[in-house]
């Protein structure tokens, strides 16, 4: 989680102190030392995440200049933060506040999400539907991942039904390990207060599109940027169309930053196998010190 390349330098340091004193919580204790209990919790993990996401990109932003920046869920606030439409001190602060208002959102842990791998769109609404019908409970679709990958979110046990409708299906159904129904109007509360902080933040004009988990497409303004993100926790995770979006606009290689490798995965999937049709597409991971020195080092000129 970072640890190297934030006692590489005192910058980097510095976003750790920040993000505690945002979130009251021991962050450094909790990931570094392997606090496994505490890892989990949604009030640790969004800031938490969001410094090894700014250290990488400190790091990195000397010597690339992207056609723009997606993150997903979360990582858009590290997105935004890397176009410059908001100052990661200001990001510290809106995730770690995101982070206790989405946990308190659902203290009584009614909510939950699953993963729904091997089905596609169709059939993945036709679960939706088939379980609605069964339970008076919640359940939507909440990440559009690939056209084979979806999370819903909803009712614990309207989740669960639906993990059970996949398999049935010939798909798999994954619950996850998160404390509440994200991106669904179960945050409606948590949204609302959310959106006073995102109003008084100070937004500037970006520096490169950020290409945004509501419709998955660029957005060049500062009200644009804002409107997206005031909707982003209740919405669901556009994360094909934003690949797509990038791929229409010239995105040929994608850099991903984070302490592990996911989305860059989910590239080739989410434009249906280019890469096999003669065209080449490239995804790199930096997760660490180690990380950024491969990439800088692999560089071979301005092409890249």
């Amino acid at each position: 989680m970072g640890r190297d390349i934030a006692e590489s330098s005192a910058e980097g340091m510095d976003f750790w102190k920040q993000a505690e004193r945002a979130s009251r919580l021991p962050l450094r204790e909790i990931y570094w030392e392997g606090d496994e209990a505490a890892m989990g919790d949604t009030r640790a993990l969004q800031p938490a995440l969001t410094v090894v996401n700014l250290n990488l990109w400190r790091e990195m932003s000397r010597l690339v200049f992207p056609l723009g920046a997606a993150g997903h869920s979360l990582g858009e606030f590290s997105a935004l933060a890397a176009a410059g439409a908001l100052d990661p001190a200001t990001v510290l602060k809106l995730t770690a506040l995101r982070g206790h208002l989405m946990a308190e959102a659902d203290s009584e842990g009614r909510g939950g999400m699953a993963a729904l791998l091997k089905v596609d769109e169709s059939r993945a609404a036709e679960i939706v539907a088939e379980v609605l019908a069964e339970i008076p409970e919640l359940l939507l679709i909440a990440n559009y991942n690939t056209p084979t990958q979806f999370v819903v979110s909803g009712g614990k046990g309207a989740v669960a039904l639906a993990c059970k409708k996949a398999k049935a299906r010939g798909g798999r159904g994954i619950e996850l390990k998160v404390s509440g129904a994200f991106h669904s109007p179960m945050m409606r509360e948590a949204a609302v207060e959310f959106a006073v902080a995102l109003r008084k933040a100070h937004w500037m004009k970006p520096r490169f599109p950020v290409y945004c988990n509501l419709r998955g497409r660029a957005a060049h303004d500062v009200e644009s940027l804002k409107e997206n993100l005031l909707a982003q926790m209740t919405s669901p995770v556009r994360w094909t169309e934003t690949i797509r979006s990038q791929y229409a606009d010239g995105a040929r290689r994608w850099l991903e930053l984070g302490p592990k490798s996911l989305l860059g995965r989910m590239v080739e999937a989410c434009l249906g196998g280019p890469a096999t049709q003669g065209e080449s597409i490239r995804c790199d991971f930096v997760g660490d010190l180690a990380g950024v020195m491969s990439f800088l080092s692999g560089r071979t000129g301005a092409g890249d």
